[in-house]
Parts: C-alpha cells; sequence; structure tokens
C-alpha cells in the first residue's frame, strides 16, 4: 500500500486521480485523531489533514499523526503532498513526515509541466513567470515572493536541502541514480528540476522504490508506470446516482482561473446566485442571507437547471468583505474561512432539501468546509477530466463530486465538469 498526507481537499483529489489513471484504487479520507476511515479496496490512501492555512506547529502534528497512521496500515511508500508552488507548511510538514516515520532522505519534485509548472535550477515559474513574478505573490496567507525552491524549504527546515539539475536528470538512469546517491550523502530533501514530462519519468525510473517523496503531484503520474500493472475497476457498480435536479456549483475561490471559469459559466445561462460576504460576520443577516441565496438556487435546481452559487469577486466586494471582517476582529484568513463556512451551510441546506447527489466546488478551503458541513469523509477517485482534477464517489454521503483548486483548469472546466458528472450519473444503473 501507498500513503499519501496531502495539507488540503483538493490537492489529495490532484494526486489521487495519478494514480488511478494507471488502474490503482485510490481513497481520499479526512483525517481523524484517531482511526481514519479506510475503504477496503483501497491500494493507495491519500489523508487530507486540511493543514495549509493551519499554524506551523498544528499542521506538523496532523502531519505526523496522520504519516504514524499509514505506517500503522502498512504503507511502504510515503508521499507529502504539497501546494504545486511551495504554500503552505512546507518545512513543517516534510519533517512531520520523515519524523514519524524516521526517514533519512526525501526526493522532493516540485514540477506539474501539463499545469504549467516548471523547475530549472532549482528555480521554479508558473506559466514561465518567477513565483515573485506571478499571481501567487497576491496569495492573502502564503505569497510567493522567492522562486528559488532550496532556498524557500532551507529557510523552513533544520535539515539540510540539496538540488539535482536538469542537466543531471537527463543525463540517463544509471548516471541519475549515481548522482542521487551522492545527494543521499550531502542532503536530507533533495530537490529535483523538471521541465518536461519525460523528466518526470526519468526521475520516476530512478525513484518508483523509494520510501519518501515529496511535492506535487505530477511525479505520481509516472511512477505507476514502474509498479505492478492494475485493471481499473467501475467502483460504481451497483449504485445509482440518477437525479432530476441540476448539478449544485459552489465557487469560492477568487483565483483568476476561477474567475474565468465562473464567468464562462454565467455567459452560457446557468443562473448565479451571488452570496453576499459582506453580511456573513453578523449572526442575523448572516442567517438571513444564507436563506435568500439557499431558496433563490432552490428554484433552478430543483427545475433541473444546473446552478451557481458563489462568493461575490469583485474588487469593491472583496475589499468591504475584509473590512467587514476586521470590524469583527478577523485577519483575512479568518474572514475567507467565515465566508466559506457560509457557503457551506448554503450547499448543506441545497442537498438536504433536494436530494442532489452532484456537487461541483471550487477552491481547496471551501471544498473541504463543505465537505466537512455534508459529512463527508473522503472520497474514491473516479475520473480524471483534466490534468490534476478529477470525479469522485463521496464517502459519508450519497455524492458524486468534483472538488476543485482554485488555480487548476481552463475557462471551460467548470462547465465541462458538469457535463462529466451528467455522464456519470446517465451511466449508472
Amino acid at each position: 500500500m501507498i500513503g499519501v498526507v496531502a495539507d488540503d481537499t483538493t490537492g489529495a483529489n490532484d494526486i489521487g486521480v495519478m494514480f488511478v489513471k494507471h488502474g490503482y484504487v485510490t481513497q481520499i479520507a479526512t483525517w481523524q485523531d484517531g482511526d481514519t476511515l479506510i475503504d477496503p479496496r483501497a491500494e493507495i490512501v491519500v489523508i487530507d489533514t486540511d493543514s495549509r492555512l493551519d499554524p506551523r506547529a498544528l499542521a506538523y502534528d496532523k502531519v505526523f499523526a496522520a504519516t504514524r497512521q499509514l505506517v500503522a496500515l502498512g504503507c511502504t511508500m510515503l508521499h507529502k503532498k504539497t501546494c504545486s508552488v511551495f504554500r503552505g507548511n512546507i518545512g513543517a510538514e516534510f519533517d512531520a513526515m520523515l519524523d514519524a516515520a524516521d526517514g533519512e532522505f526525501c526526493v522532493v519534485s516540485l514540477a506539474f509541466p501539463k499545469n504549467g509548472r516548471q523547475t530549472s535550477h532549482g528555480v521554479h515559474t508558473v506559466n514561465g513567470r518567477r513565483l515573485e513574478d506571478s499571481p501567487f505573490v497576491n496569495d492573502p496567507v502564503h505569497p510567493t515572493r522567492e522562486s528559488n525552491l532550496v532556498k524557500i524549504l532551507g529557510a523552513q527546515t533544520h535539515r539540510r536541502v540539496g538540488l539535482v539539475t536538469l542537466e543531471e536528470v537527463r543525463a540517463g538512469t544509471a548516471a541519475l541514480r549515481a548522482t542521487l546517491t551522492t545527494r543521499r550523502a550531502e542532503c536530507d530533501y533533495c530537490i529535483v528540476d523538471a521541465v518536461e514530462q519525460a523528466d518526470l519519468t526519468a526521475l520516476a525510473a530512478v525513484v518508483h522504490d523509494f520510501p519518501f517523496l515529496a511535492g506535487s503531484s505530477a511525479l505520481a503520474e509516472e511512477l505507476p508506470k514502474f509498479w505492478p500493472h492494475r485493471v481499473a475497476r467501475d467502483l460504481l457498480a451497483g449504485r445509482s446516482f440518477s437525479d432530476p435536479n441540476g448539478v449544485l456549483i459552489v465557487s469560492g475561490s477568487l483565483t483568476p482561473q476561477t474567475r474565468a471559469q465562473t464567468s464562462a459559466l454565467i455567459a452560457s445561462g446557468t443562473p448565479a446566485i451571488v452570496l453576499d460576504s459582506r453580511l456573513v460576520f453578523n449572526e442575523a443577516t448572516r442567517r438571513t442571507e444564507i436563506e435568500r441565496a439557499t431558496q433563490a438556487a432552490l428554484t433552478p435546481l430543483r427545475a433541473g437547471r444546473d446552478t451557481l452559487v458563489m462568493a461575490g469577486q469583485e474588487d469593491g466586494i472583496v475589499s468591504a468583505t475584509k473590512a467587514a471582517g476586521e470590524r469583527h476582529g478577523l485577519d483575512p484568513l479568518a474572514a475567507s474561512k467565515v465566508v466559506s463556512a457560509a457557503l457551506a451551510e448554503v450547499a448543506h441546506a441545497l442537498v438536504d432539501a433536494t436530494g442532489l447527489k452532484r456537487l461541483v466546488v471550487a477552491g481547496g478551503d471551501t471544498s473541504g468546509t463543505v465537505c466537512r458541513r455534508l459529512g463527508i469523509r473522503g472520497n474514491l477517485v473516479l475520473a480524471e477530466i483534466a490534468p490534476g482534477l478529477p470525479s469522485g464517489l463521496a464517502l459519508g454521503r450519497d455524492l458524486l463530486i468534483v472538488l476543485k483548486s482554485g488555480s487548476f483548469g481552463g475557462p471551460d472546466f467548470i462547465a465541462n465538469a458538469v457535463a462529466h458528472l451528467k455522464t456519470l450519473s446517465s451511466s449508472s444503473p
């Protein structure tokens, strides 16, 4: 069994689908302080600690405990999945994995060429732009102001950080293996360059049986090529997801990618109910606004129309929401979580009222919050819709779901995800 610890819900699905494409049954499990629900069919277990936005010490503790759970399950390889632009508690979570499993050497690959993430000589870029010149420089919690991955990780851990360059990756399997053997004696974490998918294939040929890996999900697409072959299983066999309701889409992400996706939906005629995020900090106005948004979404959903429920994305609304949060003593992160919680309340009310079975959520924190409110304790990963963006069969609730990272996907992704869920539900018994 292979074990992965991810720091948010969408990231967990992002890496899970990489294994599914090779026929491995993969489960996303919500971390519990105690036993985590594991499906007996799972060959890959991804535990979502939802720790990207946690304080450093809490993130360490969660990952340490999750790693111990995976070790107890008998996992022979551990992968610490992180954001593909190194946002979050990177050093603390890497350290927690190695500390919990008595590890000494971990290969780190952050590149995800299919989604525009590349690493050359340790410098990471997004769509050709260094991190400090990319949209992630404006991240409200973890702004990216450095693109040298060795420096970023080195500032967050007491362990030694090294690098394998692109030229060394492309020198051939035997040479790369020798280089990694040398680095093992020189460092504890070894960041490895990759610019093209072929670079990840070359790396996987060497590290497919290494006990400790970390970074983005892209390397996981290549690893199974060097493992035993699997035949894909039909995880929906015997289950019916026929649904007269429309597909519910919930968006709490403010990334340019998600803004483009929701704009495309609205332009196509999809009903859009905008939750006024300025009203969610006062209990009285919060309840009224949640009820208003719920009632507004019920009519089109029950009529079979796909319906978008979203937080306002205009710059003025976002600024006013932050200001309203500040008046209630909340920093931007805490204010964002209050907005996510309000969207989750709307989603919960709509699912309960309609019995709908198809749900798309955009945004990592929003996805985790919605899933927890719905009692979803993870999912079995079904199929990839776009690079790093899969569908799933929810565990704990009778739902087909798509949980989308805010910064992933082209403008038509959400529309494609809706169509994909409809195909799954129409083909179920």
